[in-house]
C-alpha cells in the first residue's frame, strides 16, 4: 500500500450510525465537513456496514454529496462483514442496546459471497463516493462464536475465504488495500500467518490502560514487514475520556471498582501536569511500534479541530515516567518506545 499516506488522525463514523446518541442529518454532515477542512488530504473515514446496520455509510455518502466533496479528497475505508437487512424487531439484533432510532437490522455474512455482497452494498449506501480500502470486521466474534473445534475450523475456513474475494477486489484494481479491524488483536495475529494485509486496525488493545506484552512484540513484528498499523478505540471505548462503557460495555462502580480507581490516578496526574487525559492517550497510542494513524471518533463537529491537533501534541518525558513508577503503565517494556 505504497501510494497510500495515511494521516495521522483517521476519522471513524459509528457516530454517524448513532452510536450511542441518534444525531440529526444537520450535525452528521457538519461533522464531515470539519473532518475534510481540518485533515490532509485526503481525509480518511473508516466506517462498517456494522456502524448503525449501513447507516453510517448511507450518512457520510449523503454528508459528502451535499458538501459536493471531491472523490480524489476523501478515502474511505469500509470495514466488511455485516449486511443491512430488515428490522423485525424493536431494536436491531446484532448489538442490542448501543444504537439510537434504527430502522434496519444487519447480519453477519462472513464468506466469500458475503464479503462481495457486503462490498456492493456499501458502496450502494456510499451513492457517489466508494471504499478504496477494505477488511474484514470482527473476524474475532465470527471466529470466536465456534461451538466446538470443528465449527472453528470451518469458520476460520470461512474468514479465508473472505479475504480471497478481497484479494480479487484489489487484483482487479477496485481497491487499493485490504486489511483487518478486530477488537481482539490475537486474531489479526492468526490472520497475518495466512494472509498478506496491507494494514491492520488494532481496536481496543493498544491503550494507555491496556498494553499487553505479546501485542507490543506482535506490532514490531508488523513493522518489520512494512503492515501499517491504525490504533482505534485509544479511549477503551470512552472510558478513559469519562464515559461509564469500557470496551462498549457498561461498568458498575462496585465490580468494575479497579477501573474506576485506575481511571482516578490517571486523571489526577494528568492535572498534575496541566493534561488532558484524551492528549495522553492519543500520544501513547501514536507511540506504539508501528502505528500509522489514530482513529478518532466524535459526534461533536466542534471536537474535530481538537481531535486532528491531538496528534500533534508533546507530552514532558517525566509525566510517562511517573505513570511508570506509580504502576499506571506497565514498566516493564513502556519504555522502549516512550
Amino acid at each position: 500500500m505504497q501510494e497510500i499516506n495515511l494521516p495521522k488522525i483517521i476519522f471513524g463514523t459509528s457516530g454517524l450510525g448513532n452510536l450511542y446518541v441518534a444525531l440529526s442529518d444537520e450535525v452528521k454532515r457538519s461533522i464531515v465537513a470539519e473532518s475534510i477542512r481540518y485533515s490532509p488530504k485526503p481525509a480518511v473515514f473508516d466506517s462498517a456496514g456494522k456502524y448503525g446496520a449501513g447507516l453510517a455509510l448511507e450518512s457520510l455518502g449523503s454528508a459528502l454529496a451535499q458538501l459536493k466533496a471531491n472523490p480524489s479528497d476523501v478515502l474511505i475505508s469500509n470495514k466488511l462483514g455485516w449486511l443491512r437487512t430488515a428490522l423485525t424487531s424493536p431494536e436491531p439484533t446484532f448489538e442490542p442496546g448501543v444504537w439510537r432510532d434504527l430502522k434496519y437490522d444487519a447480519v453477519q455474512r462472513i464468506s466469500y459471497e458475503g464479503i462481495l455482497e457486503c462490498y456492493e452494498q456499501g458502496n450502494k449506501l456510499l451513492g457517489n463516493y466508494h471504499a478504496e480500502l477494505v477488511s474484514v470486521h470482527d473476524p474475532d466474534e465470527y471466529f470466536n462464536a465456534a461451538k466446538d473445534e470443528q465449527e472453528q475450523a470451518q469458520r476460520y475456513h470461512d474468514i479465508l475465504e473472505a479475504y480471497r474475494a478481497l484479494n480479487e477486489l484489489k487484483r482487479d484494481g477496485k481497491v487499493k488495500g485490504i486489511g483487518v479491524g478486530s477488537k481482539d488483536w490475537r486474531i489479526i495475529r492468526k490472520i497475518t500467518d495466512d494472509v498478506k494485509l496491507d494494514w491492520v486496525m488494532i481496536a481496543n488493545s493498544m491503550t494507555v490502560h491496556s498494553h499487553p506484552r505479546e501485542l507490543i512484540e506482535f506490532m514490531q513484528d508488523l513493522e518489520k514487514q512494512g503492515t501499517q498499523i491504525i490504533n482505534s478505540a485509544v479511549f477503551n471505548g470512552g472510558f478513559l475520556t469519562g464515559s461509564a462503557y469500557y470496551n462498549y460495555r457498561l461498568t458498575d462502580p462496585v465490580k468494575d471498582s479497579h477501573l474506576y480507581r485506575w481511571r482516578e490516578l490517571f486523571y489526577g496526574l494528568c492535572a498534575d501536569y496541566n493534561i488532558k487525559p484524551a492528549d495522553a492517550c492519543v500520544a501513547f497510542g501514536l507511540k506504539a511500534p508501528g502505528v500509522k494513524s489514530i482513529a478518532i471518533n466524535t459526534t461533536n463537529a466542534e471536537r474535530v479541530s481538537q481531535n486532528v491537533a491531538l496528534a500533534y501534541l508533546t507530552i514532558p518525558a517525566q509525566f510517562w515516567k511517573e505513570m511508570k513508577a506509580t504502576g499506571l503503565i506497565d514498566v516493564s517494556y513502556a519504555s522502549t518506545y516512550l
